[in-house]
């Protein structure tokens, strides 16, 4: 008898407070998914059903699409708990880096890559909770390593940034070769 307890305990499902939210974007996604297999995979006449370049992906997102539905199914079926909204909102935080990204990524072509990089660098270091003078120098210095390292060292090709056509020949030179 406790070896049914021990498998029953193995399959004993564990609510999370975002679980319905997570059931439903894995099942939307999934059918989308599947709805795009014909148009973005081929298939070739003649050739064997396990040769085929649509096969597998479409086996794969019918067992994603399956297994979405099992989990919408249990989550439903459980128990509310209490907390789904807090914790779809920590999920969509996220997205603020990916924001960051961007913003950093459309400011380089502009004001170039070394003080792009070391204004984020700041700037994120006070987003993530590290305003000592101590961690926003140790920001600084290291993005002007990471900038050396890129351009100098490394070789990559970077964008230089507007900024750099308003400085003097000489400096202008300097910032394009090294900064």
């Amino acid at each position: 008898m406790s070896r049914v307890k021990t498998l029953q305990s193995l399959f004993k499902r564990y609510r999370r407070p975002g679980d319905i939210v997570f059931a439903w974007l894995i099942l939307i996604f999934s059918v989308f998914m599947l709805s795009q297999v014909f148009d973005q995979t081929a298939y070739k006449d003649g050739g064997k059903l396990f040769a085929q370049p649509r096969f597998w992906p479409t086996v794969s997102l019918s067992l994603m699409t399956v297994f979405a539905l099992f989990h919408l199914l249990g989550s439903a079926l459980s128990e509310r708990i209490e907390g789904r909204w807090g914790e779809v909102l920590s999920w969509l935080a996220a997205f603020e880096y990916a924001g960051w990204f961007i913003a950093y990524a459309a400011s380089v072509p502009y004001s170039g890559y070394l003080p792009t990089t070391v204004f984020f660098a700041v700037a994120l270091a006070v987003r993530a909770g590290y305003r000592s003078a101590r961690m926003l120098i140790a920001a600084v210095l290291s993005s002007i390593v990471i900038v050396v390292l890129f351009k100098a060292v490394l070789k990559v090709n970077l964008p230089s940034g507007l900024i750099y056509e308003a400085l003097p020949d000489g400096w202008r030179q300097l910032m394009l070769t090294y900064f």
